[in-house]
């Protein structure tokens, strides 16, 4: 990777994958790494920046993570925020306490716009702040930029030493210019030049792996999802009929999707590769029967997968690679250790053993989710598949409570493809984050005609999202609802009732499990 970087240093923020994501918005690449990377490490990759992202904890503790003061005198940029601007004035001697005053939310802020960080905002702004700690003096040399009531240094700046820090979080949507800030950092404070594009990236992608594998073969586990679609594609315009992929059909996509992935990248598509099609279905459920904690049904799939793919792959023989759709955030994740385990995740990360290969090649693992799709769009993936709604890797397995049984995916298939069929014909698809029908475990009575019923209720979920790490409820019109409800009801058997999700993340996750 030849691009202008800029780094994300995390202690512990929520958002440290949002700062990546907004910085690379503004065509600048960026990496987060853990708050441990060592100086040296730093001085080697030569960042045209660095940002210092929030975190939970106080700098005067002495547990808390901290730097050396040393980076703050490379003369490579840097922009503190929240943890990341006491942090600053704490390493340079200024005073941080415990403010009298906490802030949470959206708050109006004093900005000096004479300041390179603030040059376009308006005087008076609105920002999102999150903190019980303040800047109650910036060290000397700082001139304070911004202030808010209770807050006397909301933002400070030594533009000769090229220090420059925010208590507020610019990264966040509620900030109202926070990304015209983050801008501003990166071309007026940073003097970067923009020259991080998808399409030099897909071009750049292609030839490097053209290289990589001269005339080796290529496996590829492929879900039709967005991630594992993309790299099928990017591998395909490379090295064609060298790769092979690998479609396992545990039963448990959405209607039809089997037939979609195949039609697109079977023999009839329009790319040129090997494709080999697994109707594993009875094997899926097989192995699911009487099954109903989440986090087993998630790791039955996972390993039955694996095993699937691995006595095809035996078929195939011994290969050179072996390709994942790996991205960014995952590469985030497993790097910094820090996140809990909520739910397993089932990805091709889960590595067969047996399968011959030399080495492994992720070609999304630069990027995000929104980036990947920039790329797919880039290779000519048709549209419907590049912004395919995100699905878990152990499908409706997760989408339906309790155990999982032919007849009820078969419900939970009709019920999805009427809400999103109906989503779509409102105009609201590329509004919501993600949406998607559940089958739950309560049945109860109902009466359709003269009849008493006894049958399932399908729970229906949307929520509004830009990193997928919070998300609240989309408030979808209730004639878009009541249209949805009334054809569930009368088009899906054994349906009758039909609830609607209010809850945001957290406390909930966005899947319905």
């Amino acid at each position: 990777m030849n691009n202008e970087t800029v780094i994300v240093l995390d202690f512990g923020g929520q958002y440290n994958q949002l700062i990546a994501r907004r910085v690379r918005e503004c065509n600048v690449y960026c990496e987060v790494h853990p708050y441990t990377l060592s100086l040296e490490k730093i001085k080697e990759m030569n960042p045209k920046g660095i940002i210092f992202t929030g975190g939970p904890n106080s700098v005067y503790d002495e547990a808390s993570p901290r730097y050396e003061r040393a980076i703050l005198e490379l003369g490579i940029p840097v922009l503190g925020i929240c943890y990341g601007s006491q942090l600053m004035a704490y390493l340079l001697d200024g005073d941080v306490k415990t403010a009298p005053v906490s802030e949470y939310g959206k708050t109006e802020v004093e900005v000096d716009s004479s300041s390179k960080l603030f040059e376009g905002v308006q005087k008076s702004t609105i920002c999102w702040m999150s903190h019980t700690d303040y800047i109650a003096a910036a060290p000397e040399g700082f001139k304070i930029t911004a202030t808010t009531p209770v807050c006397p240094v909301a933002a400070m700046e030594n533009e000769a030493e090229k220090l420059y820090a925010v208590q507020f979080h610019p990264e966040v949507l509620h900030t109202q210019e926070g990304t015209k800030m983050l801008r501003n950092f990166l071309y007026n404070v940073c003097e970067c030049t923009g020259d991080w594009k998808m399409d030099s990236f897909v071009e750049k992608s292609i030839e490097a792996i053209r290289e990589k594998v001269g005339d080796g073969k290529v496996l590829c586990a492929l879900s039709g999802g967005v991630d594992s679609s993309v790299a099928a594609v990017m591998l395909s315009k490379a090295v064609g009929k060298q790769l092979t992929c690998v479609f396992v059909d545990h039963g448990l996509l959405r209607k039809n999707e089997g037939d979609e992935v195949e039609a697109v990248f079977g023999p009839e598509g329009n790319y040129d590769l090997n494709f080999i099609r697994v109707n594993a279905q009875e094997r899926f459920y097989n192995k699911l029967a009487g099954k109903t904690e989440p986090e087993e049904k998630r790791k039955i799939i996972g390993e039955e997968f694996i095993r699937v793919f691995e006595e095809e792959a035996k078929k195939i023989g011994a290969v050179d690679f072996l390709v994942q759709g790996t991205i960014y955030p995952d590469v985030i994740e497993s790097g910094l250790g820090k996140s809990a385990v909520i739910k397993s995740h089932h990805n091709v990360g889960g590595l067969p053993d047996c399968v011959d290969f030399k080495e492994i090649i992720e070609p999304l693992r630069d990027l995000f989710k929104d980036e990947v799709r920039k790329a797919g769009l880039e290779l000519g993936i048709p549209e419907h598949l590049v912004f395919r709604q995100p699905f878990p890797g152990p499908g409706l397995a997760v989408r339906i409570i309790g155990e999982v049984t032919a007849e009820k995916v078969k419900i939970v298939q009709e019920a999805d493809a009427i809400y999103r069929e109906e989503i779509e014909k409102a105009g609201l698809s590329r509004n919501i984050g993600q949406y998607f029908a559940a089958l739950t475990n309560m049945r109860s009575v109902g009466v359709m005609g003269d009849f008493r019923t006894y049958d399932y209720a399908v729970a229906l979920r949307a929520v509004l999202t830009s990193d997928f790490m919070t998300a609240e409820a989309a408030e979808i019109p209730w004639e878009v609802l009541s249209k949805v409800t009334t054809r569930i009801v009368n088009e899906v058997k054994h349906v009758n009732r039909v609830m609607y999700d209010c809850t945001g993340k957290p406390p909930a996750t966005i899947e319905f499990e």
